[in-house]
């Protein structure tokens, strides 16, 4: 017959068990306030879905609704110390919302590498969608566009290499160019490209990632152009647009004439005009618009047509050229 001694040993050991297997399914994130490290378990995966709004409900993040001090431990965090490092009247739920929306995700070496080839995979995807070969007009494949950064990253290590060697070797290398009247010229922004990384979002660094690849050209790339139908009523198109308020004490009476018709704005947007017509009582022209210019053509175009006008998305990227 099993002593009590020994009957709560293996309970204990049963328990213990029984933890591990449930934390192979956490995800910690961790917050460090008030001299305290302080933790919560997190179902996986619905960090970072919370953190985008994708998951709303507490309960499906949570897998338990308290504060640690060590969830692998079953270490819960003393009042005292949830008071000292958060206020005294803060709630319960608030210091777990804090936690949640500040702490850092602590994922295992799989899930991290999980993580950084779904951020890699859509970056080079985003990219690919939004260059062009300036020469053919067409898209590049993934693969591509992959190859593409790769030199550029490769490039990028082994510059700030040279660049610690240099500066170690005390050659008086950070010495600032100069110009002809000897005053330190500012260095103009480079763009260069290192990588991907899990703490940024995968549009963002797209954006980096094609700033650096038409900056070094390691392959023939441009910015994609959107192809867009424009259309407008013909009652609307010879009317004067507003000139911007004149500045007060300027003398600039040139600068200050109208910018002309609602028509001449509008084809002011357009970087190339591919077909330009009348239909009916509408005016409408076909052309290429530069990406970052499509949000003012369409917001001028419905704010100064007042509905008569519109603005139609033909094609996202140029792929060929007529």
């Amino acid at each position: 017959m099993l002593s009590c001694s020994c009957i709560r040993s293996v309970l204990a050991g049963n328990a213990m068990l029984s933890n591990q297997i449930r934390l192979t399914n956490v995800s910690l994130v961790r917050l460090k306030k008030g001299k305290k490290r302080f933790e919560i378990a997190c179902y996986k995966n619905k960090v970072l879905e919370w953190r985008s709004g994708i998951e709303t409900d507490l309960d499906e993040v949570l897998q338990i609704p308290n504060v640690f001090l060590n969830v692998s431990k079953g270490q819960t965090a003393p009042s005292a110390d949830l008071a000292k490092a958060f206020g005294k009247d803060k709630p319960l739920n608030d210091i777990v919302l804090e936690i949640l929306n500040k702490g850092e995700l602590q994922v295992g070496e799989k899930e991290r590498a999980a993580q950084l080839d779904r951020v890699h995979n859509e970056v080079v995807s985003i990219v690919a969608s939004k260059l062009v070969d300036p020469r053919t007009k067409r898209v590049y494949t993934t693969g591509m566009i992959e190859k593409a950064l790769d030199m550029l990253s490769s490039q990028a290590h082994h510059q700030q290499g040279d660049h610690k060697k240099g500066t170690e070797s005390g050659s008086g290398a950070g010495t600032p160019a100069t110009g002809d009247d000897a005053e330190a010229k500012p260095r103009a922004k480079e763009h260069i490209w290192t990588g991907v990384v899990t703490t940024k979002s995968a549009k963002s660094q797209a954006l980096e990632a094609m700033k650096a690849l038409i900056a070094h050209q390691p392959i023939p790339v441009t910015r994609a152009r959107m192809r867009l139908r424009i259309t407008c009523t013909t009652n609307v198109l010879k009317q004067a647009v507003k000139a911007p308020a004149a500045v007060k004490g300027g003398d600039a009476e040139g600068e200050q004439k109208a910018p002309g018709t609602v028509k001449d704005k509008i084809l002011s947007y357009v970087e190339q005009v591919e077909n330009q017509d009348m239909v009916g009582s509408e005016w409408e022209v076909i052309g290429f618009v530069e990406p970052g210019a499509f949000k003012g053509l369409s917001d001028f175009v419905g704010n100064e047509t007042k509905g008569q006008g519109r603005v139609e998305v033909l094609d996202m990227a140029v792929t060929h050229e007529d």
